[in-house]
């Protein structure tokens, strides 16, 4: 094989096409050190198949063979692609068949940074194989000893026996038969292999096959089965069928048995209404006759058990009213009681009065004035004070109601008291006229003595009704008077809290840094509960200022008249709509989405570039797949904010 044309594009140091003739007796390449001999003859194994990155110099990097490709210079840049083209003379036709018909071979290896090597030998892609052999026929390689680098006669001097008879079986070219016996061992190996899974297949598929011929031996035995069933079933049917028939003409004859019976029964049932209606013209008399007297007896049976009634009803109500005599006298002490109780409230009250109005005179004194907090407080104060007033005069009020019941429950245990001695009297008269027979003077004794009783216990009612009045009335100012009290004891514990924290607040705000005071925080204001969120979705940028400073700093400028800013998902509600904040932060927060809880994936793809979602617990979810847990630098903001939302809602009272 002869080489006539080496041609190198980008191989290392050769950046630039570089083509080198073989002419007739060139055995050799020689020049100074650096000159690029070397890579000559290692771009001429490249191209014939070396596979070993390190035994061409390039593998210090980790790259692999992509170090063979022009790395560049300081005044070059790098290359991504090298070529190197080797052309044979193939006129003594010692080709692969598929290729010996051509008196020139052209064989070319490429590589590009990232992608591996491809080979082509006359313009069409072979594999590495086939131009090893085609090297390995000719009786030379990539690693044959004809090819003499830098130590390489040293490295023949000292070879070892193996590597010795590498060189006879090129020199006796024998090596492509080598090449060839080596893959044809191979194969035969992948042969073996595959016989040998060749034979667990077919004894997997022998059992496969027995148990397929016991399935198939149960499936005939089971279609055998079968329609032997069938043929039973279909005796069963006809016997059940001539069963049915046999039956169905049993009933039949039945039923005409029935039918005559009916005949019969229908003839006698006539005979039998004719007789009912012979029988029937005479009973409307006997009825009529029957319906009176029962109506007699109804009433006689009804006027008995009336007077039975009326008679223990008027010992009933003897009785119950002596009840309500007994009951009024008890109620007129109870109230006697209830209201000397009442006057001594009424002074203790009044001294607790005056009490709590010097308190308050010493708390004004100390107090001075204060915020719109301490107004309220002693407005609602005073709104205290007058509802104790008026508690106490409708107490006042009460007590001479009370003394009024008083008078009316003594004039009713008058009343009570002559009641008495007329049921006495009345309980003789009766008691006379029963021994004396005289039933007509009875009845008008009762009735005039129910009247009386009815007259007596209405007004005894009235008493009571009357000092239960009074009494819930006393109760009524009582608890007035308490609520009053417990009101300016709450309003001004809630004016001294409120000092309190408002000033510690302040201190708390002077305590920050001077420049807090212009930055886009002290302008924004936040729904109670959503501070976090607030924090999670601007964080640090609250604290820089708005508008452009003096010096140079963070600071926020307003933009406007911007368009087509995209939408956020429907599933979210804007954060816009839940703070209160300068123009400068509005394109900001109409890109912040509030969630109720953790987003899945489709709705964070759905986000657009600038776009995040924050939850009220403080998450942050950006449009590019970054997750922020809550705390922090967002947690102290957060704080902050919480702050200002209560020094405000102190302020606003």
């Amino acid at each position: 094989m002869k080489f006539d044309r080496l041609r190198l594009s980008g191989f290392k140091s050769f950046v630039e096409p570089a083509e080198l003739h073989i002419r007739d007796g060139l055995t050799g390449i020689v020049g100074p050190n650096g000159c690029g001999k070397s890579n000559l003859l290692e771009a001429l194994r490249w191209v014939m198949g070396e596979s070993s990155a390190r035994s061409l110099r390039v593998a210090s990097g980790g790259a692999g063979m992509d170090d063979v490709i022009f790395a560049g210079t300081a005044k070059r840049p790098s290359r991504d692609l090298c070529e190197v083209r080797l052309t044979l003379d193939n006129r003594a036709r010692r080709a692969p068949a598929e290729f010996n018909a051509d008196d020139v071979l052209d064989v070319s290896r490429a590589i590009a940074r990232g992608d591996g090597s491809t080979y082509s030998l006359n313009g069409r892609e072979v594999r590495l194989k086939d131009v090893q052999l085609l090297f390995a026929d000719a009786a030379t390689g990539a690693h044959s000893p004809a090819l003499v680098s830098q130590g390489r006669v040293a490295g023949i001097i000292n070879a070892k026996p193996q590597e010795r008879r590498q060189l006879l079986e090129e020199a006796a070219g024998v090596s492509g038969l080598n090449v060839r016996r080596r893959e044809a061992e191979l194969r035969l190996r992948a042969a073996d292999s595959n016989l040998v899974r060749l034979d667990d297949v077919m004894k997997a598929a022998e059992a496969q096959a027995s148990g397929l011929r016991r399935q198939a031996k149960s499936a005939t035995r089971y279609r055998e089965l079968s329609e032997r069933i069938r043929a039973h079933e279909a005796a069963l049917l006809r016997l059940q069928w001539a069963a049915a028939i046999e039956a169905l003409q049993a009933a039949e004859r039945e039923l005409r048995d029935a039918d005559a019976a009916l005949a019969e029964a229908v003839q006698a049932a006539a005979r039998a209404a004719t007789a009912q209606a012979d029988a029937a013209s005479g009973l409307p008399a006997r009825r009529q006759a029957e319906a009176t007297a029962a109506a007699t007896l109804q009433r006689l049976s009804t006027e008995r058990a009336t007077l039975v009634a009326e008679r223990a009803g008027l010992v009933q109500r003897l009785a119950d009213l002596q009840t309500a005599l007994d009951n009024a006298a008890a109620d007129a002490e109870r109230e006697r009681a209830r209201a000397r109780d009442s006057a001594a409230t009424q002074a203790r009250l009044a001294g607790e009065l005056a009490a709590q109005q010097a308190m308050l005179g010493e708390a004004e004194s100390v107090i001075g004035p204060q915020a719109d907090e301490v107004r309220e407080a002693e407005a609602t104060a005073t709104d205290a004070e007058r509802a104790l007033a008026t508690a106490v005069e409708a107490h006042a009020a009460l007590l001479a109601e009370a003394r009024s019941v008083r008078a009316q429950a003594e004039a009713a245990r008058g009343r009570a008291d002559r009641l008495v001695g007329e049921r006495s009297r009345l309980e003789a008269e009766l008691h006379r006229l029963k021994a004396g027979g005289q039933g007509a003077a009875l009845d008008d004794q009762l009735a005039l003595a129910e009247a009386q009783l009815v007259e007596r216990t209405a007004e005894a009612e009235g008493a009571a009704l009357a000092i239960g009045k009074a009494e819930r009335e006393a109760q009524g100012a009582r608890q007035a008077a308490d609520v009053v009290e417990r009101a300016l004891a709450v309003a001004r514990n809630e004016v001294a809290s409120l000092e309190a924290e408002a000033a510690a607040l302040e201190r708390l705000r002077n305590a920050k840094q001077a420049p807090a005071q212009a930055a886009a925080r002290a302008a924004l204001s936040a729904v109670a509960g959503y501070e976090a969120a607030a924090a999670a979705a601007l964080g640090d940028d609250l604290n820089a200022a708005l508008g452009a400073p003096e010096k140079p700093a963070r600071h926020w400028l307003r933009v406007s008249g911007v368009t087509g800013d995209p939408a956020l998902p429907a599933t979210c509600t804007p954060l816009a709509t839940l703070l209160s904040g300068p123009p400068e932060l509005a394109r900001r927060l109409a890109q912040v989405g509030v969630v109720e809880g953790p987003p899945d994936a489709a709705a964070i793809a759905a986000l657009r570039p600038g776009q995040r979602l924050v939850s009220r617990d403080g998450w942050l979810w950006r449009w590019d797949g970054f997750v922020a847990p809550p705390g922090g630098q967002a947690a102290a903001v957060a704080e902050a904010l919480a702050q200002d939302n209560r020094r405000r809602e102190i302020a606003a009272g």
